[in-house]
Formats: structure tokens, sequence, C-alpha cells
């Protein structure tokens, strides 16, 4: 397990602990409700005009609310088990150290499987029976339920792997070589560091992140700025930051322009 990987495991722990307390807590807040109400005899009515009846609105109010309060911790529960299944299937990211092997080997998978889509509408073309397609298609690692489904025709009559297969799966090819290059391209750039009016900034190869650092909290206008161009503080870095790529490094330069004429503007 890598550093990035440690990372999201991390993250998953969390919000699998932030699930099961909020779980613990919907089931003991239910609890105390159920109690609640059990001291209400069942079909006992308010006493309109009675000397007790604000103190019975007020408990009953007091249950309902128990038990809303119940409702909103078990929906709580839900969403962070949401995020825990979450983690870790958005993909390869750029921030994995180990990235571009991942993405090597799902290129190579990708490939293999365009190979074989290929063979098998060639198998089936070659092929005039059914039974000789299927023996075709079994020979070239696919199962024999496998082979059968795919002689069944679609809408239009045709059989094997339709041309959108390939085209998709051709294009996602060329997007993981873009995403390969880039990333190999970004492993032989060096890290940055210059200072502004107010700030440091910084490219962190090893984080890929560019970043802006200051000496405590910039004001407001400052956080502005650089919410507009989708900075966002990072406590564990101590600073503003985006994902270290061409459209990251664009922002920054336009939010340190943007710093330093403001500087220069109030002097």
């Amino acid at each position: 397990m890598n550093k990035y990987e440690a990372k999201l495991e991390a993250r998953r722990t969390r919000m699998e602990a932030r699930a099961k307390q909020a779980s613990s807590e919907a089931q003991a807040t239910y609890h105390k409700a159920h109690k609640m109400a059990e001291a209400i005899p069942f079909g006992q009515p308010i006493l309109v005009g009675h000397h007790s009846e604000k103190r019975d609105r007020n408990y009953r109010d007091r249950i309902h609310n128990t038990f809303g309060k119940a409702f909103d911790l078990h929906n709580k529960a839900k969403h962070y088990a949401g995020k825990a299944a979450a983690v870790g299937t958005g993909g390869i990211s750029s921030d994995d150290p180990d990235a571009i092997d991942k993405l090597r080997a799902e290129l190579a998978k990708m490939e293999a499987a365009q190979e074989q889509m290929k063979a098998a509408n060639k198998a089936i073309r070659t092929n005039k029976t059914p039974e000789a397609q299927t023996v075709a298609l079994v020979a070239l690692g696919f199962k024999e339920a496998s082979a059968v489904k795919l002689l069944e025709k679609d809408f239009a009559g045709r059989v094997g792997f339709p041309n959108y297969a390939l085209t998709n799966n051709n294009a996602n090819m060329r997007r993981i070589k873009l995403r390969i290059a880039e990333l190999e391209k970004r492993g032989k750039r060096e890290d940055v560091e210059r200072s502004g009016s107010g700030f440091t900034y910084r490219e962190d190869v090893e984080e890929n992140r560019v970043m802006f650092v200051f000496e405590g909290k910039p004001d407001e206008r400052t956080r502005k700025i650089l919410k507009a161009h989708a900075f966002k503080w990072s406590p564990s870095r101590s600073a503003w930051v985006r994902q270290l790529n061409n459209a990251g490094i664009w922002a920054a330069k336009q939010v340190a322009d943007a710093l330093n004429s403001a500087a220069v503007g109030d002097q």
C-alpha cells in the first residue's frame, strides 16, 4: 500500500466510523423516543382545557422531535456509509504515485479487449453457421454461454460486437495514453517556490499541488480571489491548493497577478 492508498484507506475508515457512530446514536434516540411514547396510554387524547394540556402538548412535541432526530441520525449514518463505499471508486487518481503503472495495466486490458473483439467479429464473419461460429469464439477464449449471447441478433439484425463498442474502447485507450503522457511529463517537473505580495507560491511535485501559503488567515478579498479560481483550503498542508496541472498553474498565475496588483493598489 503506497502513501496515497494509505490515505484512501484512512478516509474510508473515518467514514465507516462516523457511519457506525451515527447509526448507534440513531438507534439509541429511537428507543428513547419509543420509551417516551409508552408513557402516554394508547389512544389517550389531549385534555383540552385541563391544567395538564400545556404540559401534555410539550411532552408530545418532545416525542415528535426525538423521533425526528432519530431519523436524521439514520440518514446521517447512510450518508457516511455511502461516502465510505465511494472511497477509491473514482478511477485512477493523478495523486497516486503508482498512477502511471496502474494506467498502463488498464490500457493493456483495453488493448487486449480490443483485439479480442476484432478477432470475435472476424471469426463470426468467417464461419457461416452458428455452430461453427460458437466453436470459433470458444477457441478465442469466450465461454460458450457468452459466445451464444454474442450470436444473438440486435435490433438491426447484426451479431457480434457492435462498431460503437470498438469505437468507444478505442477512444478510452486514446484518453489513457494522453493521461500517461501527461503524468510522465509532470514527473519531470521540478518544485517551484517564489514569493509574492504577502504570500508564497509553490508547485509541489510530490504533493501534486500548486499552492499559496500565507502568514495567518488571508483577508476576505484574498479568499474571494482564491475561491474564484477554484483554490481550496487544505488544513493538512496549511495552504490554499489546486491540483498541479496546466489548468492549476494557469489559475495560480491569475491569482498571483490579482494579489500582487491588489497590493500595489493598496499602497
